[in-house]
C-alpha cells in the first residue's frame, strides 16, 4: 500500500508482530495505512488499540479488527465503506470513529446493530433524518454527536426514541423548543451544549426523567431555575458562575444530584438557601473560592492559617 515518504507510515506485519511481543516497541497511532495481514495480527492484541493515525481502512482489515476484544480507536478515518461499517458493528467493545464527517444510511444501519458499548461519532457536523432514524435503533449504551451545532425537529423526534443510556450533544448550541420537547421524552441521559436557555425550554426539560447535562449554560433566569428544580435525577449546571438568590431558592427544591461546580458568585442568602437542598449538592469551585478568600483574609490579618 503506497504511503507518503515510502513505507515509513505503513503499519506492516513485522511491526504488528513486534508490537504484540512488546507494546512499547511502536506508537501505532503514527501510521496512516495498515497492511491486511498486520490487521489480522493486531486483532489478537490483549489491550486497547490506538490506530488514530489511519486515514484509510480496507474492508479486509476491518473484518480482522472486529475480532479484537478491547477498545478500538480509529479517529483518523474521515469515511468508511458500508462493508467496513458492517464489520465494525460486530466489534464487542468501544469503537471510536470521531473523525467521520459523513455517514451513509447503510453504514448507519450497520453500526446501529452494535450490541454493546457506546458509539462515538463526534466528527459529524450534520445528521440527516434518514441516518438519525437508523442510529436510533443502536443497541449499545450511548450515542455521541459532539460536533453537531444544531439538529432539526425531525432528527430530534427520531433520536428521542433511542433506547440506550444517553444522547450526547455537547456542541449543540441551537435547538428549537419543539426539538427539546422531543428529546425530553428520551429515557436516558441528555447532554446539550446550550449557552443559554429559554424559559420554555427549561420547562420542557423539567419533565425529562434521566440525567441532564447543561454544563455550557452561562446564564439561567429565575423562571428557568424554577422549572429545572422540578427535574428528577442528576442535574449538571457546571457552567454557571453566579445565580440569583431566587434561583438558589428554587434549585434548593431539586431532589436529585445537583452539580454547580462552576459557581463562584453566591450571596450569603443564596448559600443558605442552597444549603437546604433536598438532594445531593456539589459546589467545588465555590467552596474552593471561599477557602482561598479565607486564607487571604487570614494572611492579611497576620494569622497563621495552620493555627486559625
Amino acid at each position: 500500500m503506497e504511503t507518503k515518504d515510502g513505507d515509513e507510515y505503513l503499519l506492516t506485519l513485522g511491526i504488528a508482530e513486534n508490537f504484540l511481543t512488546n507494546a512499547d516497541t511502536a506508537n501505532l497511532s503514527k501510521f496512516i495505512s495498515l497492511d491486511d495481514d498486520a490487521a489480522e495480527c493486531l486483532s489478537k492484541y490483549k489491550g486497547d488499540l490506538n490506530l488514530d493515525g489511519l486515514t484509510c481502512l480496507s474492508d479486509a482489515s476491518a473484518e480482522s479488527l472486529r475480532k479484537h476484544d478491547w477498545d478500538l480507536k480509529l479517529n483518523g478515518l474521515k469515511s468508511i465503506s458500508d462493508a467496513t461499517a458492517e464489520s465494525l458493528s460486530k466489534h464487542k467493545w468501544e469503537v471510536y470513529l470521531n473523525g467521520l464527517t459523513s455517514l451513509s444510511e447503510k453504514a448507519a444501519e450497520c453500526l446501529s446493530n452494535r450490541t454493546r458499548g457506546r458509539l462515538w461519532l463526534c466528527g459529524l457536523t450534520s445528521l440527516s433524518p434518514a441516518v438519525a432514524e437508523k442510529l436510533r435503533t443502536h443497541a449499545g449504551s450511548g450515542l455521541f454527536f459532539q460536533a453537531l451545532k444544531s439538529i432539526s425537529d425531525v432528527v430530534a423526534e427520531s433520536l428521542s426514541k433511542y433506547k440506550g443510556s444517553g444522547l450526547y450533544f455537547r456542541g449543540l448550541t441551537r435547538i428549537s423548543d419543539h426539538a427539546i420537547d422531543s428529546l425530553s421524552k428520551h429515557d436516558g441521559g441528555i447532554s446539550l451544549g446550550l449557552t443559554s436557555i429559554t424559559d420554555g425550554a427549561a420547562e420542557r426539560l423539567s419533565e425529562h426523567k434521566g440525567r441532564l447535562w447543561l454544563n455550557n449554560l452561562k446564564t439561567c433566569s429565575d423562571a428557568a431555575a424554577e422549572s429545572l428544580s422540578r427535574h428528577e435525577g442528576w442535574l449538571q449546571l457546571n457552567g454557571l458562575t453566579s445565580i440569583s438568590d431566587k434561583a438558589a431558592e428554587s434549585l434548593s427544591n431539586h431532589r436529585g444530584m445537583l452539580l454547580l461546580n462552576g459557581l463562584r458568585c453566591l450571596s450569603d442568602i443564596g448559600a443558605e438557601r442552597l444549603r437546604k437542598q433536598k438532594g445531593i449538592l456539589e459546589l467545588i469551585d465555590w467552596l474552593l473560592f471561599q477557602t482561598l478568600q479565607w486564607i487571604a483574609s487570614a494572611s492579611i490579618a497576620g494569622l497563621s492559617c495552620s493555627t486559625v
